[in-house]
């Protein structure tokens, strides 16, 4: 039972950095287009950066649980139910450095637009909104369907 608990708890976490990872983008894309407007910017600004401290926060958290399963285990080779060859986790981890290393990159567009720096085109931060879909779609597959 207890091993459902953490497993449900590294989920939780999971969706809420994911949460995160989808958002933050988009806030850039909000940034990048308002212009003018001081005030509407230093707000999105701060948004961002609150999201992005959130997120850190969730990614600990599920990454906590995530490793208390793993060594789980290890530990408990015959109490828990048993994940056959790894292959499939060591690629599902390789995804998650990616989508972390995509959350990161947008942190720090967030925190250079609030230090008065430039960000990218809006057009070319709405485009690259859409690859943490992908990322997360194989993931999931990976997670799901533990093709080797």
């Amino acid at each position: 039972m207890t091993y459902l608990w953490i497993k449900s708890l590294h989920v939780l976490f999971v969706m809420a950095w994911v949460a995160a990872v989808f958002y933050l983008p988009r806030i850039l894309v909000n940034i990048a287009e308002a212009g003018a407007e001081p005030a509407v910017k230093a707000r999105l600004e701060l948004m961002g950066l609150r999201l992005y401290r959130f997120g850190h926060m969730m990614f600990g958290m599920a990454f906590l649980f995530g490793l208390t399963l793993w060594l789980g285990s290890y530990v408990f080779p015959n109490a828990l139910p048993h994940w056959g060859e790894m292959g499939w986790l060591h690629a599902k981890l390789g995804l998650v450095v990616v989508l972390m290393g995509f959350y990161v990159w947008s942190g720090k567009l967030v925190k250079r637009s609030a230090n008065g720096g430039t960000l990218p085109p809006s057009r070319t931060l709405r485009l690259v909104n859409e690859l943490p879909v992908f990322l997360l779609l194989g993931i999931i597959f990976l997670v799901i369907a533990k093709p080797f």
